[in-house]
């Protein structure tokens, strides 16, 4: 038989009691196959096993071949809401009916039936008509596929990034077996199912479906000081043992002294009438002593398989400390009453009135022109002073947000190695190399003493972070690696984040980790946002759930996120959410197009804001053009063969500026990479994460490019002022709002803003020209009535004084070659 036998591919519970066992190919034979279930040399009997049914198979397959070895493709109507079957005629087409040729022929058309008491679409025919491995997909008369969901156990992928069903002839529903157990397994076991007739090679290991990420706890976690005592409270559902080591000082870090946390009973989730106190995988501990300043960490053991990683001795930092040493930890103890309140006091501004700076601490800080030691410039007191100086850049900028770069503690291996942060640690910790004297938590004063320093200045603090992956060691996986991780039915760890391992953030306890820790930075940092780095990895659901608490918190939260990672792009799903996204169409469009590339929709299009495709109202696209993770704007556009700005030449300056003015003429929110409004450039270099030698702002610059920092700052303050509100949006504007003008054959262009005087009297005229001859915009009549004054060129931002040259408004608009210019009528 040994040869014989398929390959177990892999197990899984479904409930405590039950589960599914999933074979390489069909089992063929009368008696059902002798498996056996196991941990060590420990053995439990299966209560039942069976055949999962052939519809249960096909419900997520589109097809199954039953006992008479007929095959059926066929569409569950429930899941496919927008077919009608009195109206929609479905086809089944794949590379055994040359696909689109399928469509429309009697022979592959699906007809009504129910399989298990459900409607659906299906058509059969003998199996053995189909002898070899084919892709199929369904498709209605009128060529409109049904799509396949990514998840499809026969999902197959092609080279042009098409997913399509993949029928085999091998795997046809008989290669799925059910099994239920007397009595729940205990999960803390590493359980493998293999043949009872072979030998452990045959061995797959056992792995807890959906509900064991549903498992969670309700109590508070963390170390918690009350009065004189202190409670270590951890949740770990699969942990064997959890020992707690806490010291007054490191030098006691080789010999703590060391507790065994216990179990926590809780109420039942669905209590009866007279419901038992139970387990829900807290593990807790309480000391008569209140413990405030000293250190601590986990160590836990567990069960060592595919699915789990628990290491005996391993120094694993509560997820949940409020501060910590650095990377590995330890943990320090700190009663909420010393950590408090962060400023409170400052009103975050309208998202439509944002100006944004992302910026990163020691890039602002490194050479900064501020009486600072060394060690402040590695963090948050060097930046707070900057902030505080009256020569700040920012502030002179005119920017009333910034975008801080992560500040949780992350994986930076010394205190002076420079790293942009986006391989977080620990979520409510502030990161210790920014910090005087981590061992103390000073970091929390710090972070606390700079945002409100920020908020003084009148600008909003937006933290990045980082959800959707750790940085090392993996704290959370020496925890739970399946509770806390995104992995495959092998248990290898899924890395669309590029960075080595997926959080699950769909699992209860890591959705309340990421709210927990979101709220903690609100209430004991004072800080105004955030932006989600990846999000389409935390999942659409996950962040409508943050949106939902953080707004009964902070109602004024502004949530922004990073729509995509390397699986996906879920920008245009946030429409129907109260998050803005990042529009990386907005940076691709205007850095093409200043270099003379794009199209006049695309213009139009973003200009107005991206609506309804991707932004449903108006502050819901951040348009930007620069941002950390990739080469500067300047590195991007200039005309130097070397893809180096760092000299920029006249057109590098002229279509900068030519950026500017359509960036914060754009209906959203824009945003600025700190150092752009000086054509900071990383001398061609992307992927900088680890090179602050040239991610550090040289204020020299400001001095080298007077002009560009001033032009950058006219536009801003006039885009904050009470006419520029006119290019602030809270809502959709009017349909006569824009008329847009085009010179023949070209991308040179004219906007009116307010063209139906929708919003008052006044009324704004923006001129672009991206190419490299001169151009006439031909004008309506209507437009040129009034008395125009210019506010911008293309080299100055006059502003509301209307000094300098005027052009005047004509019929036929003279826009030189990269040139742009404002004006405004008012009336």
């Amino acid at each position: 038989m040994a040869p014989r036998s398929p390959k177990i591919v892999q197990a899984w519970l479904e409930t405590p009691v039950s589960g599914v066992i999933e074979l390489a190919h069909d089992w063929r034979a009368k008696a059902p196959p002798p498996f056996a279930l196991c941990h060590g040399a420990a053995c439990t009997v299966l209560a039942t096993l069976a055949r999962v049914p052939d519809y249960s198979f096909g419900a997520e397959s589109g097809y199954f071949v039953n006992d008479q070895d007929e095959l059926f493709f066929f569409v569950q109507l429930d899941r496919h809401p927008d077919i009608d079957p009195a109206r929609d005629v479905l086809y089944v087409a794949g590379d055994f009916n040359d696909w689109q040729q399928a469509v429309g022929r009697e022979e592959w058309c699906l007809v009504p039936g129910k399989i298990a008491g459900e409607p659906v679409l299906l058509w059969s025919g003998p199996a053995a008509k189909f002898g070899t491995a084919q892709r199929f997909k369904f498709a209605t008369g009128e060529h409109r596929w049904l799509p396949v969901p990514p998840d499809a156990p026969n999902a197959v992928r092609d080279d042009k990034g098409n997913t399509n069903y993949q029928y085999d002839p091998d795997r046809t529903g008989r290669h799925l077996y059910s099994f239920t157990l007397a009595a729940s397994l205990d999960l803390t076991q590493a359980w493998k199912f293999g043949w009872a007739d072979r030998g452990p090679e045959s061995d797959v290991a056992l792995r807890p479906g959906a509900f064991f990420h549903e498992l969670k706890t309700d109590l508070p976690l963390g170390a918690i000081v009350n009065g004189d005592e202190t409670v270590f409270r951890l949740f770990a559902p699969r942990a064997q043992r959890v020992e707690l080591c806490v010291c007054a000082d490191l030098s006691e870090l080789e010999n703590p002294h060391r507790y065994d946390l216990a179990h926590r009973l809780e109420a039942p989730t669905a209590p009866g009438d007279n419901p038992a106190p139970e387990w829900r995988g807290a593990w807790e501990l309480t000391l008569e002593q209140n413990l405030h300043g000293w250190f601590y960490w986990y160590s836990l053991e567990g069960p060592n398989d595919a699915f789990g990683m628990f290491v005996p001795g391993q120094r694993v930092l509560d997820p949940y400390a409020m501060a910590a040493v650095d990377r590995d930890g330890p943990g320090i103890v700190l009663d909420r009453a010393w950590v408090g309140r962060g400023d409170h006091d400052f009103k975050t501004p309208a998202w439509h009135d944002l100006v944004v700076a992302e910026a990163h601490v020691r890039d602002l800080t490194a050479y900064a022109p501020v009486r600072a030691s060394g060690d402040e410039r590695l963090g948050f007191t060097g930046l707070t002073k900057w902030v505080e100086s009256p020569e700040f850049y920012l502030e002179r900028l005119g920017i009333n947000a910034v975008e801080l770069q992560p500040v949780q503690e992350f994986d930076n291996r010394t205190r002076e190695e420079y790293h942009w942060g986006y391989m977080t640690n620990n979520y409510f910790a502030p990161e210790g190399s920014y910090s005087l004297a981590p061992l103390k938590a000073s970091g929390v004063r710090e972070l606390q003493a700079l945002v409100a320093a920020f908020h003084r200045r009148g600008i909003a603090v937006i933290l990045d972070v980082v959800y959707n992956h750790v940085g090392e060691p993996a704290h959370l996986m020496f925890i739970d690696k399946l509770y806390y991780f995104e992995m495959d039915s092998a248990g290898q760890l899924a890395n669309w984040s590029g960075c080595g391992n997926d959080l699950r953030c769909g699992s209860a306890m890591a959705r309340r980790l990421v709210i927990d820790s979101l709220i903690h930075l609100i209430e004991a940092y004072g800080v105004d946002g955030f932006r989600f780095d990846l999000a389409d990895l935390i999942g659409l659901e996950v962040l409508r759930e943050i949106e939902r608490a953080l707004k009964q918190v902070k109602p004024d939260i502004v949530l922004i996120a990073e729509p995509w990672s390397f699986r996906g792009h879920i920008g245009g799903e946030l429409r129907d959410t109260g998050y803005a996204s990042w529009n990386d169409g907005y940076r691709n469009f205007l850095r093409d197009f200043v270099r003379g590339g794009g199209t006049r929709e695309q213009f139009e299009y973003y200009l107005k804001g991206s609506p309804w495709h991707y932004a449903k109202w108006p502050a819901q696209t951040v348009n930007y053009t620069e941002s950390h993770d990739d080469k500067t704007w300047i590195d991007v556009i200039t005309e130097n063969a070397d893809g180096n700005g760092q000299s920029p030449t006249a057109n590098d300056r002229r279509r900068t500026h030519l950026m500017a003015a359509i960036l914060f003429a754009s209906i959203g929110v824009p945003m600025i990479s700190a150092g752009q409004d000086f054509l900071r450039s990383k001398r061609g270099v992307n992927n900088t994460y680890q090179r602050g030698d040239l991610n550090a702002l040289d204020y020299r610059r400001l001095f080298r490019f007077p002009g560009t920092h001033a032009y950058f700052a006219g536009w801003i303050e006039f885009r904050r002022s009470e006419t520029g509100r006119l290019l602030r949006h809270y809502s959709r504007a009017s349909e006569g709002f824009f008329r847009f003008y085009f010179t023949p054959d070209s991308n040179a262009s004219a906007v009116l803003y307010n063209a139906d005087r929708s919003q008052g009297p006044q009324r704004l005229l923006l001129a672009v020209n991206p190419t490299l001859n001169d151009a006439v915009v031909p004008l309506d009549a209507d437009v040129i009535s009034g008395a125009w004054r210019q506010l911008a060129d293309a080299e100055r931002f006059y502003g509301l004084s209307g000094q300098g040259s005027s052009q005047p408004v004509e019929t036929d608009l003279f826009v030189p070659a990269l040139g742009c210019g404002l004006w405004l009528c008012e009336g």
